[in-house]
């Protein structure tokens, strides 16, 4: 398929003038050979460059072969901006019947060098030539209308998306948004809640330990009570386990006379003899223990408190009563 584009031109030296340029090329671009037509809208030239001409153009430039097939993509479709190239005819102004020299320059920092040349020759029939370059812009404008009708159709599509996607993002943000204040009002909800929980457990372990202080205290306190006891009713038992012999010894001269001690009574003889009953019971340890526990403090008195009376004091009767007496 044969690759056709249409671009206007001037020439710098006829200003009033309007061309307008055709380029046809094979389906492989410029590089392999191209077809120009030349119009000013009454007359019309036509001329062709061969794949030779422009690898020889090129060479002569000394320019890769690929780079120069790019400036005159440019310069011949007006693909990009037309400033930077320029066109002459020549003769100038072209005449109707006779051949004309098109040529392309390129210019760069205020420096111009031709690109290439084509020498174009003049139509016999320029009205069919202006005819099909009109029918060709027609279909390239049709074409481009309807391109422009689907990019429209697009782009309403694209903008109807646009609006849904933006609503449903809307729809989302706000979910979002509710969606994160209840999961917020639920995660302060259950931070209260494990805080007031954390709070009782506190309490809890802190009335624990004050209880278990308490106890431990109270375990404390008994024991040194119960050992205290202990203590004071070892004492007590001591002293009271060595008084009955004492007691006995210390109320044996009380209670017997001398001679009964020499004589060599024994136990019963003695119990008879301080008026015991022959027929009483022998007393149990227990009971002995007993009675020496409520009896221990009377016969500690009896021993510390049996003394020598006192002898009383005999009065001397006073000189005056002897003499009263007497």
């Amino acid at each position: 398929m044969r690759q056709t584009s249409v671009r206007s031109l001037h020439v710098p030296s006829e200003p009033d003038s309007s061309y307008f340029l055709r380029v046809d090329s094979g389906e492989r671009g410029l590089g392999f050979g191209f077809e120009l037509l030349l119009t000013d809208g009454q007359n019309a030239w036509r001329g062709d460059v061969s794949e030779a001409a422009v690898c020889g153009e090129a060479e002569e430039l000394e320019m890769p072969t690929e780079r120069y097939i790019q400036d005159l993509q440019q310069v011949l479709t007006g693909a990009e901006n037309s400033t930077n190239y320029s066109f002459s005819l020549t003769p100038s102004p072209p005449d109707s019947s006779s051949a004309v020299t098109l040529a392309y320059e390129k210019v760069q920092r205020d420096i111009s060098f031709r690109l290439g040349s084509v020498l174009l020759n003049a139509v016999p029939e320029p009205a069919e030539a202006v005819r099909q370059l009109l029918v060709h812009g027609l279909r390239r404008g049709n074409a481009l209308e309807r391109h422009n009708h689907k990019l429209e159709e697009e782009n309403q599509r694209l903008s109807q998306e646009h609006q849904r996607i933006t609503a449903e993002l809307k729809h989302y943000a706000d979910d979002k948004e509710a969606l994160e204040t209840e999961l917020y009002s639920r995660f302060v909800l259950v931070l209260n809640e494990k805080k007031a929980k954390i709070r009782s457990l506190q309490q809890r372990i802190t009335s624990l330990q004050e209880a278990r202080s308490s106890e431990k205290q109270k375990h404390q306190d008994s024991a040194k009570s119960d050992h205290s006891e202990g203590q004071e009713q070892d004492e007590y038992g001591g002293s009271t386990d060595e008084e009955p012999g004492d007691v006995q010894e210390t109320a044996a001269p009380t209670s017997l006379p001398p001679a009964v001690y020499g004589s060599g009574f024994s136990t019963f003889s003695l119990t008879r003899a301080v008026g015991a009953s022959p027929d009483a019971p022998a007393a149990s340890p227990l009971d002995d223990s007993l009675k020496d526990i409520t009896d221990v403090a009377p016969c500690r008195k009896r021993r510390f408190r049996h003394t020598p009376a006192p002898q009383p004091e005999v009065k001397k009767p006073t000189p005056q009563r002897s003499q009263k007496k007497r």
